[in-house]
């Protein structure tokens, strides 16, 4: 089973990969092709996606049962013991939408209590 998941890419990409799988929701892409045609589908979506992010899971003979590859994706998959897992991007990196104060309209109360202020 392959499952190959599209965000943000051209059309045509979609349009290419209806030839060997079905596309079940937008962007999501399911079928049972054989590795060499998953591995040059893979290739094709990383050479087409343009800005776009994709997902390939698949499954495979290990612990898990399935493995899984990112393109231009902030999760990223790492080994772990031989597991493979998703690290995701450090929260407290990213700066809050928020960080330069209240938004103006707020009540007196609110502001005190959302940012600990007497």
């Amino acid at each position: 089973m392959t499952v190959i998941v599209l965000t943000n890419c051209p059309v045509g990409l979609r349009g290419f990969l209806t030839r060997w799988l079905l596309e079940i929701s937008a962007g999501v892409f399911i079928g049972n092709p054989s590795a060499r045609i998953r591995d040059v589908l893979w290739d094709e979506v990383q050479q087409y996606a343009g800005q776009g992010r994709a997902l390939l899971a698949h499954t495979t003979n290990n612990e898990q049962g399935f493995t899984f590859r990112t393109h231009e994706h902030s999760w990223l998959p790492i080994d772990h013991e031989g597991l493979t897992l998703i690290r995701r991007p450090n929260a407290e990196a990213t700066p809050r939408k928020d960080s330069d104060g209240p938004k103006p309209g707020w009540s007196k109360a609110s502001k005190r209590r959302r940012f600990g202020r007497t």
